[in-house]
């Protein structure tokens, strides 16, 4: 099969424009008709056309760019197909309450949605582009490669297990507003974000070894290094922009307040790692500056009620308890 050139030899414009065509398509629904449903759907289903795009472009269909390809559809088609059977049984994404008649600002989340998109493809488009490909590569199975398929195979079953673990103890009643510390979430307070984030740095060791073998030079082996920007902003916007900066210190700022289930919580935050998966008889009694730094807890998660805490709701719950403790009381 001919080598398909699309715009430039790395195949990063015309991903970007497919990215951007399919996110805005995806957009003018949602905003027009208020349906929350493709949201996410079409950010992981993207990955996986990217892939297929890539792939069919390059002409040189070997073993390293099928299973790179394929490990990048897998993982988008996985993601996407949960997303999209929870969001179905939950209804909507309360992530836009406040943004969903606002046009700009509802455009604002696909724009950076279509950043993620194509920056985390990158390993991916860049293996699969005429630039890349012209040079011949080290046969698939050398270590970088089974080193890489040994990680996605534990990224893979960790973010997949763990999503239905999560899903399946919400779903249950009797769990009600406790604290998910089942399966995997006993060793990980989110596993599914460290199995996500080990995929990537995975396809991208994969995708690599033509340069670190020495088959690619000049321009292209500077490209495919490159690439590690991919799974880089990956970890960091699940870090610190949209995963545990959203989840760690507001939620336990929710549960403070609130009451539910707070002293369970705290347990279960004391003895449980937030990301690398470590077993918590030996987490709980580590010294904290190990806690904050190898296993990258850091200050920006940790919630304290006095500086964090909306006092006034407190003392209204705490109020509101007295009064139906005392009525409970009199009713005796």
């Amino acid at each position: 099969m001919a080598v398909v050139h699309a715009l430039d030899d790395y195949y990063l414009a015309i991903t970007l424009l497919i990215t951007v065509g399919y996110q805005l398509l995806f957009f003018a629904i949602a905003f027009s008709l208020k349906f929350d449903k493709l949201t996410d759907f079409a950010g992981g289903t993207n990955f996986v056309w990217l892939a297929v795009i890539t792939l069919a472009f390059s002409g040189h269909h070997n073993a390293r760019q099928v299973v790179c390809s394929l490990f990048i559809m897998i993982w988008g088609a996985r993601l996407s197909g949960f997303l999209l059977f929870r969001i179905i049984k939950t209804g909507k994404d309360d992530r836009f309450d406040d943004m969903r008649d606002k046009f700009f600002s509802f455009l604002g989340f696909w724009v950076f949605q279509m950043v993620w998109v194509w920056t985390v493809s990158l390993p991916v488009t860049v293996l699969n582009s005429p630039n890349v490909t012209k040079f011949n590569q080290p046969d698939f199975g050398t270590g970088r490669d089974i080193a890489g398929v040994i990680l996605f195979a534990i990224g893979f079953i960790l973010e997949s297990v763990s999503d239905v673990q999560k899903y399946q103890f919400r779903s249950n009643p009797v769990n009600k507003g406790k604290v998910c510390d089942i399966g995997f979430f006993t060793w990980s307070r989110h596993p599914n974000y460290f199995g996500e984030i080990i995929m990537h740095f995975a396809i991208f060791m994969i995708a690599i070894s033509p340069a670190a073998y020495g088959y690619v030079t000049g321009r292209a082996y500077d490209a495919l290094y490159t690439t590690i920007l991919g799974p880089f902003f990956l970890t960091l916007l699940l870090m610190f922009v949209s995963g545990l900066t959203l989840q760690e210190r507001p939620g336990a700022k929710k549960r403070y307040e609130s009451g539910n289930h707070w002293d369970s919580f705290l347990r279960y935050i004391k003895r449980t790692s937030i990301l690398i998966p470590f077993p918590p008889q030996l987490y709980e009694p580590m010294p904290t500056i190990l806690k904050r730094t190898i296993f990258l807890e850091f200050p920006i998660y940790v919630f304290d009620p006095a500086k964090h805490a909306d006092q006034s709701k407190v003392r209204e719950r705490e109020a509101e308890e007295g009064h139906n403790q005392g009525a409970e009381g009199g009713q005796h």
